[in-house]
């Protein structure tokens, strides 16, 4: 579990959000390899801003009716 949330965090860090980048990321570290993203290659993709989300929005939910 440490290595996949390891490598969210790297693939954040990056800016290179999704599956592929996240998975390339896991296999470079179990592998123990240097990871080959670099994004300045591919200039048509988007870069990602996620913005951290507050427990508190998260608990808000727990509150309502279930549906």
């Amino acid at each position: 579990m440490s290595v996949v949330q390891g490598a969210i965090q790297q693939a954040i860090d990056m800016g290179a959000i999704g599956y592929d980048a996240v998975k390339h990321l896991v296999l470079c570290r179990v592998e123990k390899r240097p990871p080959r993203l670099d994004l300045d290659f591919y200039p048509y993709l988007p870069k990602a801003n996620v913005g951290t989300t507050r427990q508190s929005s998260y608990m808000s939910l727990m509150g309502g009716a279930a549906v």
